[in-house]
């Protein structure tokens, strides 16, 4: 290649602008669909995201930048440490596209479009039967995709290690084993003594005073309202658009419960924190934010339960209840907020279970979609297989389809794989609180309701990196010890025994 090292570094900073900024106009249309696009717009959207998919797809695959990256790959001694990652990360993603047709991968981004319209249309009318042809597709695009870039590899193990590099079956049925024989007798012991009072968190509480309530916590735990935007939706997510400069998190609002939101704020806003927390010059590389889902998930289950549902959390914003809900709050105390956002018992929807009963809710998605991979059930039988999980794992009977298989969004989007970092990101928070307490007063600062302390320490740690290490790196780096689940079960313990004395 006639090029310098210095040429061709130049080149990979612009292939990954141009890249970036293709990935903004995707990452606006998704946004836009998913919050206040007009609900006959999708075909629209579909339209321009197979356009959009079709030029990155040529970007992605196109011979000289290919060249450029294999040049650089050559050289790579001559590289530092975060472009040899960029360089390895590009390739991986080029070797992995050029083995998927592109008529196939603009057919699955056109069908993705439509598929997340439809998911919200089902779930208002509580019909999966009119989703199940479009998840039929998802599915089936996945297990071809997995065979045409690792046809040695199990694919499901494929779909996992898009979210966590490494992460298998194997690895997450020990994982499971161990959360289930940590959490059931838990449960076990809650079922036998009186269930805590959540009235608190029911009533009247109008739209505009939550949005208030949203803004008051973003602001709290220390997020740039410059740069992080709040919108409503159906399904609660965080996204990036274009950088970690622009990040946009979102919502829903119950008039009946105000808590739902409040958490969800504070869990989107954990993942948002992550990425506006990656360093500067990483923007507009594939290194931006953070990479993998369970470290994300870490950060945002971190701030939404061991943060949000801590008992001086409560108590230091308590009193911006009360002014905002005074009628409500009346007669109720700040210990009433902690046990009520706190009460564990068996639910039906995954977003608002209790931190105990959680993951249980996440080995269902876990199960399910390890059948549907392995051939073991179809997609019409999902209802009444997840119906008949939920039975088993969480002793609760499923009304319908809409507080069912229709509850999450992620199928929609096609993240098949996806729901285990939810799980896998409550155990490594609490390794990392474990790790935290030793140099921060991490009680002190939330009774004092200063995070900053507590965000230096995750931004100096895991945020500044983005997608420079792998989680096994970061864990490593974080932690100088091997991953370890007994983190997690030990803190569940604590916080149930203080709450139900068992």
């Amino acid at each position: 290649m006639n090029l310098t090292i210095e040429q061709a570094k130049e080149q990979l900073y612009y292939l990954q602008k141009k890249a970036a900024a293709y990935e903004h106009a995707l990452g606006l249309i998704y946004y836009d669909g998913s919050t206040c696009a007009p609900k006959g717009t999708a075909q629209n959207r579909a339209q321009s995201l197979s356009v959009l998919s079709e030029e990155i797809y040529k970007i992605t695959t196109d011979e000289k930048n290919i060249e450029l990256l294999e040049f650089l790959d050559e050289n790579k001694e001559k590289l530092n440490e975060k472009e040899r990652r960029m360089v390895y990360l590009l390739l991986k993603d080029i070797r992995e596209m050029r083995k998927i047709p592109m008529v196939e991968y603009v057919e699955y981004e056109q069908l993705l479009a439509i598929a997340d319209d439809v998911w919200h249309t089902a779930k208002q009318e509580n019909n999966f039967e009119l989703f199940a042809p479009y998840l039929e597709k998802i599915f089936e695009t996945n297990k071809r995709f997995a065979m045409y870039v690792e046809p040695g590899k199990d694919p499901y193990d494929y779909c996992l290690s898009k979210f966590e590099e490494g992460l298998n079956k194997k690895t997450l049925d020990e994982f499971f084993s161990k959360v289930r024989n940590g959490i059931v007798p838990l449960l076990k012991k809650i079922s036998q003594v009186p269930q805590v009072d959540d009235s608190i968190r029911r009533g009247s509480f109008p739209e505009k005073q939550q949005e208030e309530l949203s803004y008051y916590l973003m602001k709290l735990i220390g997020l740039d309202l410059d740069h992080v935007g709040l919108s409503t939706t159906e399904h609660p997510f965080t996204t990036s658009l274009g950088s970690h400069f622009d990040e946009r998190i979102t919502t829903h609002y119950h008039e009946d419960d105000f808590v739902s939101s409040m958490y969800s704020v504070i869990h989107e806003g954990g993942h948002a924190l992550y990425d506006t927390g990656s360093a500067d010059d990483l923007a507009y590389t594939v290194l931006d934010g953070g990479m993998y889902m369970s470290i994300h998930e870490s950060q945002s289950r971190f701030y939404e339960n061991i943060i949000g549902r801590n008992k001086e959390f409560c108590e230091y914003v308590f009193p911006f209840l009360q002014k905002l809900f005074p009628d409500e709050m009346k007669g109720k105390t700040a210990g009433d907020l902690f046990k009520a956002v706190n009460k564990a018992e068996p639910s039906l929807i995954r977003t608002e279970a209790d931190e105990l009963t959680y993951s249980l809710h996440v080995m269902v998605r876990y199960e399910l979609e390890k059948k549907v991979m392995a051939g073991e059930i179809e997609v019409k039988d999902l209802p009444e297989e997840w119906n008949r999980l939920y039975k088993e794992y969480l002793g609760v009977d499923v009304p319908d389809d809409k507080h069912g298989v229709l509850q999450d969004s992620h199928w929609s989007g096609g993240l098949i794989g996806y729901f285990p970092s939810y799980a896998l990101g409550n155990a490594y928070g609490a390794q990392f609180l474990n790790k935290m307490k030793q140099t921060v007063d991490f009680e002190k600062c939330i009774r004092e309701g200063n995070f900053e302390p507590i965000n230096i320490w995750n931004r100096e740690n895991i945020w500044q990196y983005g997608g420079l290490y792998t989680p096994k790196e970061i864990l490593d780096r974080v932690l100088g010890e091997d991953f370890n689940a007994d983190y997690y079960i030990e803190y569940l313990n604590k916080k149930v025994n203080d709450i139900y004395s068992v």
